[in-house]
């Protein structure tokens, strides 16, 4: 008698028009949504907040217009329901043209030989301002199930390839100093490690700078993780310090805080201990953080460091996400 635990369903694929008959009434208003820009959002890795559908950008308009939440930089999304053409690559490159630093997500049934390697030259030759992603979207189901979408990406930016245009760009104008070589590689690693313990924070690209960006999932907001050679205690370059920071920085960063801080003693509580709670008056941008301080040159050490990093950054992301959508 056969085991019904170990009975498997057969997959099934759907047809995209059966679900979206049309492009600009089915497809792109479904994937507007704030729970299918977090799907799509999970694909490429980056967190995604909707700024327009249908947007007017140059002469054309695009299908949906978003903001990388970690960087603030402009997420253009084109979609098809049908294979790629020479008429959408055409609107990504005015897209890419038009604008100083832009994310294009290239979606479709399917991509041709030809329009894939398009994107790969094109990650291949641009600097770290320009991004292309391409994806192929499905839908599937198990017998009577419901119906589930799945986005395959054919094409990405390859870190590789644009850590070495940026790099050249870099030693051209200026060496990199033995400092921001160890911040690169300290960076480097903290990413190997978030993805090794399988966090839900997404890093950024790993710079030689003291810090590292973090989406919290809305513009104008977000978390950083700092590994600086100045303690700020001290007021001197004699020690180190990592923080995590929860960053303000749009025109409403003053309001904002103000909130935030209104429930300062339910927030400190939840996250267990006191936080810096910093508001410039003449200054637009505003931080409440929590600090360690530590030895950034004790390569030996940098495990118990990412370690304590990733378990802030998610204690701050458990504590703030859901207050800062509320703001």
């Amino acid at each position: 008698m056969e085991n019904n635990k170990n009975k498997l369903g057969k997959l099934e694929q759907v047809n995209l028009r059966e679900i979206w008959e049309s492009e600009s009434e089915g497809f792109t208003p479904w994937l507007a949504r704030e729970e299918n820009l977090r799907l799509l959002g999970d694909a490429i890795d980056i967190v995604l907040e909707l700024e327009a559908q249908e947007k007017n950008v140059g002469p054309f308009r695009a299908d949906i217009l978003c903001k990388d939440t970690a960087t603030d930089n402009w997420v253009l999304i084109e979609n098809q329901l049908e294979k790629t053409d020479h008429v959408h690559l055409g609107q990504l490159l005015t897209y890419a043209s038009g604008l100083k630093a832009v994310t294009i997500v290239w979606i479709a049934k399917r991509f041709t030989e030809e329009h894939r390697a398009a994107l790969d030259w094109l990650n291949e030759i641009t600097d770290d301002r320009f991004n292309f992603f391409g994806l192929e979207v499905e839908l599937w189901r198990i017998g009577n199930s419901e119906i589930a979408p799945k986005f395959n990406v054919v094409s990405k930016p390859n870190d590789w390839s644009k850590g070495v245009t940026a790099g050249a760009t870099q030693v051209k104008n200026t060496a990199l100093t033995d400092s921001k070589i160890l911040q690169r590689n300290f960076w480097t690693a903290f990413r190997d490690y978030v993805k090794e313990q399988g966090s839900n924070i997404k890093t950024t690209k790993p710079l030689p700078q003291h810090w590292m960006n973090i989406a919290i999932g809305r513009t104008g907001i977000k978390l950083a993780a700092i590994a600086s050679f100045w303690d700020s205690v001290a007021e001197s370059f004699s020690g180190h310090e990592l923080r995590v920071e929860l960053i303000l920085h749009d025109n409403n960063s003053k309001n904002h805080f103000e909130q935030l801080e209104s429930v300062k003693e339910e927030i400190e509580k939840e996250i267990g201990e006191q936080l810096t709670w910093h508001n410039p008056p003449e200054k637009r941008m505003c931080r409440i953080h929590i600090r360690k301080a530590t030895n950034l040159e004790d390569r030996d050490n940098w495990s118990e460091q990412h370690e304590w990093l990733l378990s802030k950054l998610e204690l701050f992301y458990k504590v703030f996400a859901t207050r800062v959508r509320q703001l």
